[in-house]
């Protein structure tokens, strides 16, 4: 009777396991990865690996006011419920046989073997990653070579009010400044 139990339990256990393990590699982040989209991924392949999601494509040049001065496609992922996970960029514009260029993040629960998210402060981004810094009008860039990835910082988490391209150094960015936007780069 004990053995039955022991077994039935070790069933269930592994069933859980098994299950938690999947549904954490739908938001996993690693080099040329990012959930199910790998660097070989297509576009004609998004509305299968997104099925049970929705899918916004805006495409590139479109003859309409809107999107006509548009240089790149996109394709933006919705979890059911509204929930904005990714914008999705192909290499190659109104083409579905076209692999992935980049990927951004905006879903929390995409996460990094590190734990790295889009929640993550600079603290945690400094801890393990070796990073190059760039700054632009408005925005810091952090350069992640090993993931092949880069993190925006506003100037604003830096204390800097004024607009133009001055030096930033990582020593600098404060401990505490926040993610502005979080790309997976497949090139």
């Amino acid at each position: 009777m004990i053995k039955k139990n022991f077994i039935a339990i070790f069933v269930l256990a592994s069933l859980v396991s098994l299950t938690s393990c999947k549904n954490n590699d739908k938001f996993k982040i690693e080099k040329g990865k990012v959930g199910k989209i790998t660097t070989k991924t297509k576009v004609n392949e998004l509305k299968q690996i997104f099925e049970k999601d929705s899918i916004v494509t805006i495409l590139s040049g479109k003859e309409s006011t809107d999107n006509f001065f548009k240089e790149e496609d996109e394709y933006l992922i919705y979890e059911k419920g509204g929930i904005h996970l990714l914008t999705i960029i192909p290499k190659e514009q109104q083409d579905s046989l076209s692999t992935i260029k980049s990927i951004e993040i905006h879903d929390k629960r995409f996460v990094t073997k590190s734990g790295l998210n889009l929640e993550s402060n600079f603290s945690q981004i400094n801890v393990d990653n070796a990073l190059r810094v760039e700054s632009t009008l408005f925005s810091v860039t952090l350069f992640l070579d090993e993931l092949n990835a880069t993190i925006t910082i506003d100037k604003e988490e830096l204390g800097l009010k004024e607009v133009g391209i001055q030096n930033v150094s990582l020593e600098q960015i404060p401990d505490l400044a926040k993610i502005k936007s979080f790309v997976i780069w497949f090139d």
